[in-house]
């Protein structure tokens, strides 16, 4: 035959049906679903050079290793994102570099949370700074491992330096624990992470399988969820599941005059607005604008946090609150 004779003509006619082929399965389809398919929705929101430089970071320390960056569409996913993920949302990555493919980070396994909204559920860079230092010094329970390499130690602070203020019994004695340049940058790209809002609300698929909002056990909060468990997995990684905070950085429920005292709309401000006007801690983002907490959500957390710990202050109504949420609209 010809193409056993003739080694041009052999390879040759691999090449044109491997190119054929490649035409006619690959790109043609491609180019047609590109012309008639409206293309996907893009972030508003592109990473800064500080924040791509943090995304390398999170690469190198093996992040994605236990955290994923998507928001499945079941109910028990509600608490990482205020809508479950679509392609959409990472429309807007691009190839890491010549080399490397498109780092979308989804992950594979949640040994720790997902991180899809950490920028929104937990903005402050002090908690991040902490918790990547010691993370148990910022959740007690956390199986993360530390990273002490991203932070350095100095016997005085120097002009520039970010201290982290971690909690004595984790810090070096006589030593201050300053943020690497590697740590600031991780910081800047976890805070990054948040969902966009589509106004087009069609292209967003409702969370699946809703369970029912498990109620206090105690007779006095007959109707309020769990006011304990919305506590734990809203509020403790920063005010501490001890209600004691974190020294220089969270402040303590446990005696609190804003929790125990009568000023109930400053109180339902706070949890619903945040709260910034004191230097020595660290800014308290919106908590129950992010995760959309209801008049009897936040009862249930103010009477938890006016009850335990030793506070011992009257419970509040849900009809209470929601007088003061619709006055501070």
């Amino acid at each position: 035959m010809i193409f056993l004779n003739d080694h041009r003509i052999l390879f040759g006619s691999a090449l044109l049906l491997f190119v054929s082929l490649t035409l006619y399965i690959a790109i043609l389809p491609a180019l047609d679903n590109q012309r008639i398919n409206k293309p996907l929705l893009r972030q508003s929101k592109i990473l800064t050079k500080e924040e791509q430089a943090g995304k390398r970071v999170y690469i190198d320390n093996g992040c994605i290793a236990c955290h994923t960056q998507q928001v499945r569409n079941v109910e028990m996913d509600n608490v990482f994102g205020k809508r479950p993920s679509i392609p959409a949302d990472f429309a807007i990555n691009t190839r890491t570099d010549f080399w490397r493919n498109t780092a979308n980070l989804m992950g594979t396994q949640r040994t720790g949370p997902d991180l899809t909204s950490i920028g929104e559920r937990q903005p402050s860079a002090e908690w991040h700074l902490i918790h990547l230092y010691q993370p148990r010094a910022a959740v007690e329970e956390s199986v993360m491992p530390a990273y002490p390499w991203l932070f350095i130690e100095r016997d005085y602070l120097q002009p520039g330096d970010v201290e982290v203020k971690v909690p004595e019994k984790f810090r070096p004695r006589y030593k201050k624990i300053v943020a690497g340049p590697e740590a600031l940058l991780l910081v800047a790209y976890l805070k990054s992470l948040k969902q966009t809002d589509y106004t087009d609300k069609s292209i967003v698929p409702a969370f699946l399988y809703k369970q029912k909002k498990e109620e206090a056990a105690q007779g006095g909060n007959a109707g309020l969820p769990d006011g304990e468990a919305l506590f734990t997995a809203n509020c403790a990684s920063c005010h501490q599941a001890n209600g004691e905070g974190v020294p220089g950085a969270f402040p303590p429920l446990k005696g609190s005059p804003v929790v125990a005292g009568g000023d109930l709309e400053l109180y339902v401000t706070i949890i619903m607005k945040g709260y910034d006007p004191r230097p020595e801690f660290a800014t308290m983002p919106p908590v129950g604008i992010n995760a959309n907490f209801t008049p009897e959500d936040v009862a249930a957390i103010m009477n938890h946090e006016r009850t335990s710990w030793g506070n011992n202050a009257k419970k509040v109504t849900a009809e209470e609150v929601k007088t003061i949420m619709d006055k501070i609209k």
